[in-house]
């Protein structure tokens, strides 16, 4: 609908907003150049857009989202963007006349039917789909070819620099083959304990990573259709009158592989029928009249999904292998023959009962999650606990107690917790009975209550209790200081001519060969570290990194490096071409809309923004 869509993601780039908000009067929410944008001008479109990104994603964007996702800035930096476009545009008296917008419109794909043709009422019904009218629509069609091209001023025609792609090339795809060993716990020697003065003193100098954390015990409430659904009571008769209601959608409607050829006129199609009738083939009209096979091939079809009524009921007639008489349609006069049928089929009542009887629950579920959350918040208001109310309504609360990072006392990793919220953050600022607002579930939509029903607070903890964990970690850290030390001895080796086999025989260690390493995938035992350290060292260097664990150490040698030649030919070079050119015209644009605005001015009024997106003034 638009092809400015793009300048959303860079508009905030350009901008420099800590620079241009502030406020001014209240019926403009900015001003572009000469032109102003009307505080319900914006309102209207903010709307819009976001309806129309939450039909994108499938689901409604609350306004709080809106705003923490910063879509109000986006939005108003798009519109500021257009609307900058749009101020060049008249200075350079650019303009459409109608039937240039006529003929764009009529050519675009998505208004064509499935003759090929401009549809009018799948127009119509697009159109609406995205809340407009049919004059607002053209006018921003005719805007927004004004505004390509300009767009197509500065990033047309654009060619990739051949050492951009070659450089490009090279980071993508470029191989590395090492040599190398890992060295472990085995390869540090024996450890002895540590004598009770060295654990003492390597504790004292690390008391706060033995901390025990603040715990809290939290119940929680989660209401969502989902959990309110097995609480209702759904009777037989109501599954029966649902399943009658909606038999349709039970139903697998018969399709048929129906060909079409279509006439200008009814004195054509009558010839044409009179030469099926004296034993022509379809097949053989059809190339009689110059068409190939898909461009007769309508494809299996249900009746219901063909837009033209009069050619669905005349093919829904017809026997396998039969053609029918002239049918007068919407797009001309057709002859149909039918290639073949498939049968249609219906899901029995007994099959879907028990799926039918939890979408209706889950449906009354999502009509009472309101009242239920009204009913709950009267509750709580009147100093009913979590408990008492979840019982009331047959809910289910759970109790926890963890740290910040959802473990247990006992280190184990709490599951479960509700998906798109940061209920410990909330529960960990609160207090013990405390007042808590309920927090909303973003996708699955609904509401988690929540109370502190007590604090174990962080201390201090003595060796005693954590003696375990503190020598374990003095063990590492010695393990890892030897390893360092023994990995330093062998890049001596190595550097002054060894071979990398001697070395490792000397050692006991086993030399391991790994081909095709690629930047970003590391393979199982080489950790992303020490894969970009891999690829800083040149061939036939050596050098050593991390391994998997904090107690291992590679010590390897680059034998080979590997870069794909670039075949521009290739669908990859292609791809890779078409990302380039992209990123390239959007800096370029992004930098020409900057300019543009410098030039141009603009303002915004903070307030005004605030008012419209539901965002508190400060």
């Amino acid at each position: 609908m638009g092809i400015v869509l793009g300048l959303i993601a860079i508009s905030f780039g350009i901008w420099g907003i800590g620079d241009i908000f502030r406020g001014f009067g209240q019926s403009t929410v900015a001003k572009v150049g000469n032109t102003e944008i009307r505080v319900d001008q914006f309102r209207q479109i903010y709307q819009e857009r976001l309806q129309q990104l939450s039909r994108r994603v499938g689901r409604p964007i609350t306004p709080d989202q809106a705003r923490a996702l910063g879509l109000d800035r986006q939005f108003l930096g798009q519109v500021v963007a257009e609307t900058v476009l749009d101020e060049r545009a008249r200075s350079l008296r650019l303009g459409l006349n109608d039937s240039e917008i006529a003929r764009r419109v009529t050519e675009d794909p998505n208004f064509k039917g499935i003759t090929g043709q401009f549809d009018r009422a799948r127009f119509e019904q697009l159109i609406r789909q995205n809340g407009l009218t049919e004059v607002r629509f053209l006018a921003e069609q005719r805007r927004n070819s004004l505004r390509q091209q300009l767009v197509g001023t500065v990033g047309a025609n654009l060619g990739t620099p051949t050492t951009l792609a070659e450089a490009f090339n090279r980071y993508q795809n470029e191989q590395r083959t090492i040599e190398y060993v890992l060295l472990g716990r085995d390869q540090a020697g024996e450890i002895a304990a540590p004598t009770p003065e060295v654990l003492a003193k390597y504790f004292e100098e690390r008391k706060v990573l033995f901390r025990s954390p603040e715990y809290r015990k939290i119940v929680l409430l989660m209401l969502t259709p989902a959990d309110l659904a097995p609480t209702i009571e759904i009777s037989d008769a109501d599954v029966k009158r649902a399943y009658e209601d909606r038999r349709a959608r039970y139903v697998t409607p018969e399709r048929r592989q129906i060909q079409q050829i279509v006439f200008p006129n009814m004195d054509e199609a009558r010839a044409g029928a009179d030469k099926i009738a004296k034993g022509m083939t379809f097949q053989a009209l059809a190339a009689e009249r110059g068409l190939k096979d898909t461009d007769i091939d309508l494809g299996s079809i249900a009746q219901s999904a063909m837009v033209d009524r009069a050619v669905a009921e005349a093919a829904f007639a017809l026997k396998p292998g039969e053609v029918s008489a002239p049918v007068e349609g919407r797009f001309g006069i057709a002859l149909l023959n039918v290639v073949k049928i498939e049968p249609g089929a219906a899901r029995p009542f007994e099959e879907v009962a028990a799926e039918l009887r939890r979408e209706l629950a889950t449906e009354r579920a999502n009509a009472a999650m309101t009242s239920v959350h009204d009913k709950i918040e009267d509750e709580r208001l009147s100093g009913v606990p979590i408990n008492t109310a979840a019982e009331k309504f047959k809910l289910t609360p759970r109790t926890i107690e963890v740290d910040r990072s959802g473990r247990t006392i006992d280190g184990a990793a709490i599951g479960n917790l509700p998906q798109g919220i940061d209920v410990l953050s909330s529960a960990f600022t609160a207090e013990v009975g405390g007042d808590n607002d309920p927090l909303q579930v973003p996708n699955r939509g609904g509401y988690v209550w929540f109370d502190v029903l007590d604090i174990r607070p962080s201390r201090e903890r003595p060796l005693d209790e954590v003696k375990d964990q503190v020598e374990a970690r003095w063990r590492d850290e010695e393990i890892a200081a030897r390893l360092k030390t023994k990995t330093t001895e062998i890049l001596e080796k190595l550097k002054a001519g060894t071979p990398l086999a001697e070395v490792a025989a000397a050692e006991k260690l086993k030399v391991e060969w790994r081909p095709g390493l690629k930047r970003g995938t590391p393979p199982p035992g080489i950790p992303t570290r020490s894969l970009d350290e891999i690829f800083r060292t040149p061939k036939d260097a050596t050098g050593t990194a991390d391994g998997a664990t904090a107690t291992d150490r590679i010590v390897f040698r680059v034998t080979e490096i590997t870069v794909p030649p670039l075949d521009l030919q290739s669908d990859e070079a292609k791809r890779m071409d078409e990302a380039l050119r992209r990123a390239i015209s959007d800096d370029l644009l992004a930098q020409y809309i900057g300019r543009l605005q410098n030039e141009v001015g603009v303002t915004i009024n903070q307030t005004a923004l605030n008012q419209i997106t539901g965002a508190s003034s400060n």
